[in-house]
């Protein structure tokens, strides 16, 4: 018997099933091992050599792995094709010789692109070897991100209060985002006027011309200034004829898109179906890994983390049978199409995202699917079909028209297209991007060239220029994938961290830069610019694709990345934190010094009209103060245009949030006993739902009330035991429960986006701990090393945050935050903890040992009367 190791247990039931009773096929549940969160994990000194820890979850599962191939006739590694699988098998097989258990066992990797079982079955009988190139490219990536993230996040704390951390491509990520914002704000608004008029065919068919030109110049968009000049110019066409100059009509092709990457899926996801980044990944694993199909589970869609946007051969053919079956021969071409992909940076997982099956057509699937799943398999199905289709036909035609009068001469064309033939469009048509000008694509009527036309009306229309659209998660994905930084397949994570972080905020599918995350990057720019360069970040991508090709040495790439950045960070440790906020009054000046409305100095305290407005920076972040404190109290969050303190949220009563589009009864923000909560309706029946933490009133929009509303919410089925998996937040957070029994989820936000894959393993980590076990708060930050060693942790308890060290929990003093506090001040903590907990026994002692005396001292007493009274019976009766 052979033992198939791969990531999910929902793909191990389904691949044992295809595989029999000759393997067995056990779960790795993801990473089996990571670099701790503390200093020494990568050693620079050593050669880059790393510390990998194995957590007590995945220590169960490698024993169990190990059990089992231990008995076994070899081992096959079947985790995901790309390159964290490839990392994942590495992991795995390290830990397995390190155990001992494969001697002379036969050891093979292989890949399979989707969970069918002639995918399956193919792949077992074309197996390989571990890729090294790949692992060493894995390498380098976790080795760079630890670097980063470890070395240049303390320098954020200590001058930066408030600030979370920096990473290697999340800070580039909120770069963008940042600098779209501060275009945004520089945008100077100008008016323009445009000129249309709708003319009449000598047959009475009506059409629109737009002016183009006027007394010999040809008009740009901003080139009419005023009304004033719009109105003499519609004067003018108001008494003038018209002449058709010339009709022409140009056909035109327009070709198929190639099936969907990663970004490009999530990207559609977004426009057409209003999914974010993390929400399109969950639904396309549950796709790949297997839906239950008439009793069997197959998977519907390849491998959904690819750059790669060609399809196996075998692919095609089944997508072209399926086009003239369900489209007919005339939308077949009369050969296959072939894509190459475009971008920087191509992913190991060579095919494009398909259809497993193109013959399960969404309207057959549909019944096995939930909404959200049945969407994108559609959009899936229909994105790869038509990438086989013929181009669609366009004719296209340009009406160029004369108008003359009163000795003047204007200009105007009217665009018209027509679909011919829509080839690949009966499939799959595309969604214009919300930022995107539309096409002027109205059908004109028959216009013959030197015919007269008649003029019915001029319309002038005012408009203002818009500045640049803010971040979409779509757009923002695209422009990272157009600069080669970072990877497809991490984008929904570095989002997640940016919003978990507080860096931006995703409001109406746009993203918006907090305060916090405005003055990490101005920070960065200003102090550790290189690193957060795009040109920088891509190279290192670059030469990650070349560590992967085996044409650079991993090592390498690290010496010459740390000789840089290490001296770099050595540099801006010696900034002042006045310094800092020197640069930030000056870089950020229109949003902390906005312009006041009487004309006054912004920089003067409005309040004492003394002193200076700077920004200041507290233990929960930055906020604009005057400098004649504490005799003048002004204070000012950052990024708010009032003069005055800012307002509690619900100082005036409830906070009328909108309306449940389900139920149409209005959701209001409110402040009750315990704090703020969120209610919908009114009377005994209203639903009501109190504030997590972290959540502040501010921060509560419609949608996050009614997300907090829908809890506790379905997560899905548990594939071994049949029961329904559902998440919400109770007493103590955020929370799982399946089967009577709950599991502590990381974070709030965790609660709203966990997938079934996610929520199995959290349930298996607290089943391998245990009843009644609960898990250890992650770390919310590692300050260093304590002097007797160890590592010290601030993390998040039940009952408020505290320091750890080993086995030493110190609460933090009230107000104290987390994020703030210095390594000096947590081992203050720890050593007084410790030094209370060691005390306590003798002081009890000490308490006991009086007490004991006493007793010994009463017990002798009594003793000693009871001898003398027996004494004395006895005498009494020898007397008698």
């Amino acid at each position: 018997m052979d033992v198939v190791i791969v990531e999910s247990p929902a793909k191990a039931k389904t691949i044992n099933k295809y595989l029999g009773s000759g393997y067995k096929v056990l779960a790795s549940f993801g990473h089996v091992r990571d670099l701790p969160a503390k200093d020494g994990s990568v050693r620079p000194d050593e050669d880059f050599s790393m510390s990998w820890e194995v957590d007590g979850a995945s220590a169960k599962r490698l024993a169990d792995i190990a059990k089992a191939v231990k008995d076994a006739d070899g081992v096959i590694l079947a985790t995901d094709p790309d390159r964290e699988g490839e990392a994942i098998s590495w992991h795995v097989l390290d830990v397995l010789k390190q155990k001992r258990v494969l001697k002379d066992k036969k050891v093979s990797r292989v890949v399979f692109n989707a969970i069918t079982k002639k995918a399956v079955l193919d792949a077992m009988a074309n197996p390989r070897d571990i890729d090294v190139p790949l692992v060493d490219a894995y390498l380098a990536r976790r080795a760079l991100d630890y670097l980063v993230g470890f070395n240049l996040s303390p320098v954020l704390w200590r001058k930066l209060p408030g600030a979370r951390s920096a990473g290697r491509v999340q800070s580039v990520a909120l770069r963008l985002v940042s600098d779209r914002e501060a275009e945004i704000e520089r945008f100077v608004r100008e008016d323009y006027w445009q000129i249309a008029a709708t003319l009449q065919t000598p047959r009475n068919d009506s059409f629109e011309a737009r002016l183009t030109e006027f007394e010999g110049r040809k008009l740009q968009k901003l080139d009419i200034k005023s009304a004033e000049q719009a109105e003499d110019i519609k004067s003018m066409l108001d008494g003038a004829s018209y002449r058709v100059l010339s009709v022409e009509a140009k056909p035109t092709r327009r070709n198929p898109w190639p099936p969907f990457t990663t970004s490009t899926l999530q990207q559609a996801a977004s426009s057409r179906l209003g999914f974010g980044a993390s929400r399109t990944m969950q639904v396309a694993q549950k796709l790949y890994e297997g839906v239950d199909i008439g009793g069997e589970t197959t998977g519907l869609i390849t491998y959904m983390r690819t750059d790669g946007v060609q399809m196996a051969p075998e692919a095609i053919e089944q997508a072209r049978s399926a086009i003239a079956k369900t489209f007919g021969d005339k939308y077949l071409p009369e050969k296959p199409r072939f894509y190459s992909t475009k971008a920087k940076n191509a992913q190991e997982a060579h095919e494009a995202v398909r259809p497993t099956d193109f013959s399960r057509t969404p309207a057959e699937v549909r019944k096995y699917l939930d909404a959200d799943q049945a969407r994108l398999y559609e959009m899936i199905w229909k994105r790869a079909i038509s990438s086989q289709m013929e181009p669609a036909e366009i004719e296209r035609t340009t009406v160029e028209i004369e108008a003359k009068g009163g000795g003047r001469v204007a200009g105007l064309r009217a665009i018209g297209s027509v679909v011919r033939f829509d080839g690949f469009l009966a499939a799959y048509a595309e969604v214009k991007d919300d930022d995107a000008e539309d096409d002027d694509d109205r059908r004109l009527p028959v216009i013959n060239a030197n015919e007269q036309v008649q003029r019915e009306s001029i319309q002038v229309t005012a408009h203002t220029t818009e500045p640049p659209p803010r971040y979409t998660e779509a757009s923002l994905i695209k422009k990272l994938e157009e600069l080669g930084i970072g990877r497809p397949s991490t984008y929904a994570a570095i989002l997640k961290t940016l919003e978990d972080r507080d860096y931006i905020t995703n409001e109406r599918r746009r993203l918006i830069p907090q305060a916090r995350g405005r003055i990490v990057t101005t920070f960065l720019e200003n102090f550790f610019r290189r690193y957060v360069e795009y040109d920088f970040t891509a190279g290192l991508e670059e030469k990650l694709d070349q560590i992967s090709d085996g044409k650079l040495s991993w090592k390498d790439v690290l010496r010459d990345f740390w000789r840089d950045f290490s001296g770099a960070v050595d540099d801006i440790k010696e900034l002042r934190v006045t310094d800092v906020i020197d640069v930030m009054n000056n870089e950020l000046a229109p949003l902390i010094f906005p312009a006041r409305e009487d004309g006054g100095d912004p920089r003067i305290c409005p309040k004492c009209g003394t002193g200076n407005l700077s920004l200041k920076l507290g233990r929960y972040g930055a906020f604009v103060g005057c400098s004649n404190y504490p005799e003048c109290g002004f204070t000012r969050q950052f990024g708010e245009t009032g003069e005055a303190n800012g307002s509690d949220a619900l100082a005036d009563g409830n906070k009328v949030l909108g309306t449940d589009p389900q139920t149409g009864e209005e959701i209001t923000l409110r402040s009750g006993r315990f704090g703020p909560y969120i209610q919908r309706g009114e009377g005994k029946e209203a639903k009501r739902a109190g504030l997590p933490k972290g959540w502040t009133p501010d921060s509560i929009d419609l949608e996050k009330a009614l997300s907090l509303l829908s809890l506790p919410r379905d997560v899905g089925i548990h594939p071994e035991t049949g029961k329904m998996i559902s998440a919400g937040i109770g007493r103590y957070g955020p929370f799982l429960l399946h089967d009577g029994g709950y599991a502590n989820l990381e974070s709030v936000e965790e609660v709203f986006t966990v997938g079934i894959n996610r929520a199995v393993t959290v349930i298996a980590e607290k089943k391998s701990r245990g009843p009644g076990a609960r898990s250890k708060p992650a770390a919310l930050k590692e300050l260093g090393e304590h002097p007797d060693g160890g590592a010290i942790t601030v993390r998040d308890g039940r009952f408020g945050p505290y320091v750890n060290h080993g086995k030493v929990n110190a609460t933090l003093p009230k107000g104290t935050d987390p994020q703030s506090l210095t390594l000096e001040q947590a081992i203050e903590l720890i050593n007084a903890k410790a030094g209370s907990s060691k005390s306590a026994p003798k002081k009890a002692a000490a308490k006991k040992a009086p007490a004991k005396k006493a007793a010994a001292k009463t017990t002798a007493t009594k003793t000693t009367a009871t001898k003398t009274k027996a004494a004395a019976t006895k005498s009494k009766k020898t007397g008698s």
